[in-house]
């Protein structure tokens, strides 16, 4: 089983490695659901990562709220983005969705290409998109070689809330694309959702029980 593990610094990366954490996704601004952490603390974090078996995945986006963004913030995620694969970064994650939540889908390309060799994240923008469109836009994703989304299954309540609808999503993805399964999951419950879901990675800020 793959734990990642959402890092809002560097502070803990070194003990969720030790821990049991073999990915993690760097961002900052948790508070805002992750923002593009600092360029010194993505270059440490990689240094370190490539030397303990691990890797790393970083979020590109400009600012917390919605996931429709000006030409501007656009512009702005472009240029943070190939800076972070400048700095090592094993994968960048991103969502940009339209003003009827569905996916951007020309400036997703344009991140996607952008990306090259790079693995890549639809994150959890995925959950704004009408479940009724859901599957529409990860054949899309699927066809545009996306690597992995992040999703909770849904908006609101927990994971367990969601897990007919992720089950189902993984169903239709049968393997064309990986679902990673994130909100509310813990080193309490991912064992126990691992029996219950049909995916081999997780996602958490308290993804490995920590010392302190």
């Amino acid at each position: 089983m793959l734990l990642e593990f959402c890092a809002e610094n560097f502070t803990k990366v070194p003990e969720a490695i030790q821990l049991g954490a073999t990915r993690i996704e760097l961002c900052d601004n948790l508070a805002e659901g992750g923002t593009t952490p600092s360029y010194a603390v993505i270059e440490q974090t990689v240094k370190y990562v490539n030397n303990h078996g691990a890797s790393v995945v970083t979020m590109v986006r400009p600012r917390g709220g919605d996931f429709v963004y000006s030409d501007v913030e656009f512009e702005m995620m472009k240029k943070d983005l190939l800076i972070i694969k400048e700095l090592g970064s094993h994968g960048l994650v991103f969502g940009v969705l339209t003003k009827d939540n569905r996916i951007d889908r020309e400036r997703t390309k344009e991140l996607i290409e952008l990306s090259g060799d790079s693995q890549t994240t639809f994150h959890m923008a995925f959950d704004e998109i009408p479940k009724n469109n859901q599957k529409e836009e990860l054949q899309w994703l699927i066809e545009q070689g996306v690597t992995r989304i992040l999703a909770h299954g849904g908006l609101g309540g927990s994971v367990y809330d969601h897990i007919d609808w992720l089950t189902e999503l993984i169903q239709f993805a049968n393997g064309r694309i990986e679902i990673l399964v994130g909100g509310g999951v813990t080193y309490e419950n991912w064992e126990d959702l691992a029996k219950r879901i049909s995916t081999d990675q997780f996602h958490g800020t308290k993804i490995v029980k920590f010392r302190n």
